[in-house]
Parts: C-alpha cells; structure tokens; sequence
C-alpha cells in the first residue's frame, strides 16, 4: 500500500465519518491469561471515549511505509487454503460477530507474544463505500466504486502507572493517587485486506510494528500465516557489514555518500508522488553509486555479489531502511557528528601529518555550546 491509499483509510478513522460496526477487545495478563472482553458500539460511547479508541487504530495506519508500515504478501495457495487467510477473511466477512472465530484470532495472538506487559487486544470492523474519483482527481461522493470491508487490529501494552500526586475538583486540592492500569500506544497491528488502487487486494495485507530492531516472526507466523521479512534496523545493519567486507580498504567516506545521495534522491521522488510506493534499491543500483563514488570495478562487483548471497538476486531494500534520510552521521569513539543529509558534502576525510582527520567546511555562522565563535 502507498502513502494516499494509507492515508485514504486513515481518514476514516474519525468520530463523523466511518461505518465501524463494532471493537472488540481482549484484556490478557502477560503469561496469557485473558482478564476480560468486551463489545462495543464507537456510536454508543461518549465522545471523549470513542476518540480514544480511534486515536489507537489510526497509530497502525501511521509510520513509514516499508519500515514501520510492511506490505504483507499472500501467495494463491494461502488465499485459497491457508487456514490464517480463511479466519482472517470470516472475521472480515462477518464483521466480527462470530465469537469462535474471534476467540481463534485472539489465541493466534496471544500465542505469539512474548512481553513482559499485559496487553490489550482491540479488534475494529468497518464497511468503506469508496467514492467515485475520475481521471482529473475529482471526487463523487453520489457514484461508489465498492464498499471495501476491512478489520483492523491492535496489540496495546497496559502498564501500572506511578502513584502521584493529583488535582481533586471536589476541594479544590492535590492528594495522593495510586496507580491506574493505562492503554499505551500500539506496538503491534494489522489491517486485512489490502487496500490498493481504491480496491480491495485480499492477496495482501499491511503489518504495523513500532520496533523496527525486531521482525516479530511469531506474529507474522501464527496470525497471518506468512514468513516475516527482516526487521529494518537488521537490514541497515546487514547491508553496512556487507559493504565494510566487500569494499575493505575502498570503504570510504566518499562510497557511502554516493549510496546516501543515491537514497535521498529516490526518496524525494517518492514524496513528491504520493502514490508511489515505498522507495527501494537493487544490487545493480547501489554497484552504480558506487562506481560513481570512486569505487573500482572488482570492488563494485564484489559487493553485488555478497549482496545477491545475502538476500537473493532479486531482492530489492526498502531505502529508508539501510540509510537514513533525516541525518548523515560521522562517528568516532569520542566524537559525534550529525549533518543534513543534503550537505553530506561538507564532511571531508584527509591525512595530515600522518593522522588522519574529519574535515568539516564551515560556510555559516559556527557556535559552540549555544555560542557564537569566530575564526
């Protein structure tokens, strides 16, 4: 799913505008045990309330796609007979009303956490009658193309928090309060199906996962029935090694700088159309940045070579994921620096006297420590 039809769904998820039947919830202590369930009605609750609930769905439809947001591929044979499919589309099909069938899904998940919290399961319906838009972007509420029905769900870890002092209305004084059960943000969620091109895709899915160091292998396994991709700080992490042994001594501050710019361009093409797809490179893409960075051939083929060894030969990596496009950072031991990703070009490295140095040119005003200093 891209960033308008993520946004598209997202937009449902407001107290005016949305058909949601029904949230279920499932209240489990951290070895497993369920406390309670529930049904609710988002039209039947208090509006301070149901704005809460609302605010949870739309934070698994928020992210970065490809690194906090994750399409979710179903081959033919696990639409077709794929047990996690089949449950996944009955919930959907019969907007969660089917007690088994709920109680299934909340097994699957429950089966697959490994926390150290309670947690709270929060299951949403909703039926999206998905308005007429015609080739020049304009759109007709009165013409619907289909109703797309969808769940969506969210796995919310419930901490005790700290006792304190609080404000009481009936004096008008503080005193003390012990701590209350409360619903963090979601760690975990899903959407099925797939929304893309305004239109249903039951051969897909999207995965939410806050943290990005992990592929929640379990999870992906038991509750949607496919294999996990690699968590996205493991891909940073693998491609950088991949690079340190390929090149070896051609490693240089000017390779990884033609791989950054090489991102950052993709990346500014993708946020220009909104309709794209997550930006992502292949083994042949990133050899060329680094033949344009001075990197020799031997070194430019040895690296798509361990790179096709590592992921496979037509595997392509979501950009954000192996280089960050918010900072381009230079490390030592002892010292941190942080530039624009698009001033990278500031930062040198040479050999003086022997030793070897950073460089950074200071076009601008420099200050030390909110100071201003000069040369």
């Amino acid at each position: 799913m891209n960033r308008k039809d993520i946004a598209e769904i997202r937009r449902r998820l407001n107290y005016e505008h949305n058909a949601i039947t029904c949230v279920r919830g499932c209240y489990v202590q951290k070895d497993g045990e369920i406390i309670s369930s529930f049904t609710k009605s988002i039209q039947a609750m208090p509006r301070e309330e149901a704005d809460r609930y609302l605010a949870i769905f739309r934070r698994v439809l928020s992210g970065e796609p490809g690194r906090n947001l994750l399409d979710v591929d179903f081959t033919p044979e696990q639409v077709m007979e794929g047990r996690q499919h089949h449950l996944l589309s009955a919930l959907r099909d019969g907007a969660l009303k089917d007690e088994e069938d709920v109680a299934a899904l909340c097994r699957g998940i429950i089966a697959s956490m490994h926390t150290e919290d309670n947690y709270l399961i929060l299951l949403l319906h909703d039926g999206y009658d998905v308005p007429f838009k015609s080739a020049d972007g304009e759109t007709d509420r009165e013409r619907s193309t289909e109703v797309f029905k969808y769940i969506l769900c969210a796995v919310c870890p419930v901490k005790l928090s700290k006792p304190g002092l609080s404000y009481f209305n009936d004096d008008r004084e503080f005193h003390p309060r012990e701590g209350d059960w409360v619903v963090g943000a979601p760690g975990l969620g899903f959407m099925f199906p797939a929304f893309e091109e305004r239109a249903c895709n039951l051969y897909g899915a999207l995965m939410y996962s806050k943290d990005t160091s992990v592929a929640h292998e379990d999870f992906v396994d038991r509750v949607l029935g496919t294999e996990a991709s690699m968590a996205a700080d493991t891909q940073k992490e693998t491609f950088g090694l991949l690079l340190e042994a390929s090149l070896q001594e051609e490693c240089s501050l000017e390779a990884v700088q033609a791989v950054q710019d090489m991102v950052l361009e993709k990346t500014e093409a993708c946020k220009k159309d909104r309709q794209s797809p997550a930006p992502v490179f292949s083994a042949t893409e990133v050899k060329g940045a680094l033949l344009e960075g001075g990197v020799s051939q031997a070194k430019a083929d040895a690296f798509a070579e361990a790179y096709e060894a590592q992921f496979g030969p037509r595997t392509v990596l979501n950009a954000a994921n192996v280089a960050p496009t918010r900072q381009f950072e230079v490390k030592t031991p002892a010292v941190s620096i942080r530039v624009d990703p698009d001033r990278s070009d500031l930062v040198e490295t040479r050999i003086i006297d022997g030793h070897r140095y950073i460089v950074i040119r200071a076009e601008d005003d420099v200050t030390v420590n909110g100071v201003s200093v000069r040369f």
